[in-house]
């Protein structure tokens, strides 16, 4: 009888199989493909409310000099407030934190900086509220824990003031359409700090991209790989390990998706479309919470590495990576390949082209290259002297004296105040957050349903073909 069912069983299988291949590809034949669409997640798009429209292209009334206040004066906060010292037409109004002794060195660097010292809330988990209160700031810069960081925008735009929020700005799906709505609702930009855009080798590729260099674009890649545990204890109350503990998913993409998604102009003529995600199981991770903690943690939730492919609308696709656990090499990836040519910066920087691609003032030998090697040094050198950025010529000696990341923060800083002080559209748009951070949960729903493709939001609703091609707003 066993033998019997078996073979019943068999035969079955094999007809369930070719009657399954049999419609596939009928449905293949017929344009229809199913199966890309039957397994996918699908993430719901909340309907724009009437009073509201998009940010796209926001300008807001110019700001002649823009006053700010910092809220979270920990890890990040402190290297911001001396870098606003040196931003012209800006001033320095408030300072806040839940330590009063944060407070106080933060007003020791401006008297460093020899800049009036500011007003300082301190001492209660609300004393920040008292600095979006004030009429008295447009701008409001937060850099908390991630926890923290989308009640405290919300708070800030309800009160009338434009926000920047360090990285990455919200963890889930139901704060990221928050701060969109609020954004809309009270026509307060709000933008996330995300430097690495700035970085020197990513806005001269760029650059280049946009010129053409690479032909069309079709892939990028991004990652964060940074093993944190030498830095652990620095984190207030050991929440960013504690948030690797209770969640799962690529939980700080946007270091690596930032520079890529600018590349391929998502909701600037192309859109993210839906994802996949794999990882590894926590290996490192609970070893690193034993060493902090001294014992084992019940469940450990996110791996230590995560794999997260993305395709977007127009048939491009793109890789992003998060590693914190284990002993490599510090890597952003980033990396573009194009229908002629290839950028990659980790673990060396390198250009490949065709030949035809390479002008004589670059490469007077250029018919003899090919894309089977990186160009030379001297050529990348010449490539980046010729492709720097319009913003890099402006900014970059005062950039690198003054520093944060080599001068990538300074720059991002300078950005924001000169776009609000122009009433230009910032460089960055409150979809771009959205975007840049949704991969912390859509991850993470994929992982939960044996990597399933989920579905990624139409953050716009609708106007993601509106714009065409990345820019960074000018005067001129």
């Amino acid at each position: 009888m066993n033998r019997l069912k078996f073979l019943v069983l068999a035969v079955t299988s094999f007809a369930l199989t070719t009657q399954s291949l049999e419609s596939y590809g009928q449905a293949s034949k017929s344009g229809i493909q199913k199966t890309k669409t039957d397994r996918s997640i699908k993430m719901p798009v909340p309907v724009r409310p009437a009073e509201q429209k998009d940010m796209l292209a926001y300008a807001a009334p110019k700001i002649p000099v823009v006053r700010v206040g910092f809220i979270g004066l920990g890890m990040r906060g402190p290297g911001a407030v001396g870098r606003w010292t040196k931003i012209p037409n800006t001033k320095i109004v408030a300072l806040a934190d839940l330590r009063p002794e944060r407070v106080e060195a933060a007003q020791v660097i401006l008297d460093t900086n020899k800049v009036a010292r500011a007003a300082g809330y301190s001492g209660s988990e609300d004393a920040w509220k008292k600095l979006c209160e004030r009429d008295d700031i447009d701008l409001v810069y937060i850099a908390t824990d991630w926890k923290h960081h989308v009640p405290m925008a919300l708070y800030a735009m309800q009160k009338g003031k434009h926000v920047a929020i360090e990285v990455p700005a919200a963890m889930n799906m139901k704060d990221i359409w928050a701060l969109i709505n609020t954004s809309e609702k009270t026509r307060k930009h709000c933008m996330m700090l995300e430097n690495c855009v700035y970085d020197f080798f990513e806005l001269t590729t760029l650059n280049m991209a946009q010129k053409g260099l690479f032909g069309e674009v079709i892939h990028g890649e991004g990652a964060y790989i940074h093993d944190l545990s030498p830095f652990w204890k620095e984190y207030w109350n050991n929440w960013r390990l504690d948030y690797n503990k209770d969640y799962r998913g690529d939980i700080y993409p946007t270091h690596g998706i930032g520079p890529v998604c600018q590349a391929l102009n998502i909701h600037r003529g192309d859109k993210m479309n839906f994802l996949v995600s794999v990882d590894t199981k926590s290996f490192n991770g609970r070893e690193h919470w034993k060493n902090e903690k001294g014992s084992y943690p019940d469940q450990f939730k996110n791996g230590d590495h995560t794999v997260t492919l993305i395709g977007t609308e127009k048939g491009k696709s793109i890789e992003i990576q998060h590693n914190v656990m284990t002993p490599r090499p510090y890597s952003r990836m980033y990396q573009l390949t194009g229908t002629k040519g290839f950028a990659n910066k980790y673990p060396s920087e390198g250009y490949a082209l065709e030949g035809d691609q390479l002008s004589a003032d670059v490469a007077p030998d250029h018919e003899k290259l090919n894309a089977h090697s990186y160009v030379t040094k001297e050529v990348k050198e010449a490539l980046m002297k010729k492709y720097k950025h319009p913003i890099h010529q402006e900014l970059e000696e005062t950039a690198k004296k003054v520093g944060g990341h080599g001068g990538m923060d300074f720059i991002m800083d300078y950005r924001l105040a000169y776009c609000l002080q122009n009433g230009l559209p910032l460089d960055m748009d409150v979809y771009d957050l959205a975007e840049w951070c949704c991969l912390a949960e859509l991850s993470a729903i994929s992982l939960d349903n044996g990597s399933a493709p989920v579905q990624i939001p139409d953050f716009t609703r609708g106007g993601w073909n509106k714009i065409q091609g990345y820019k960074h707003a000018w005067v001129k």
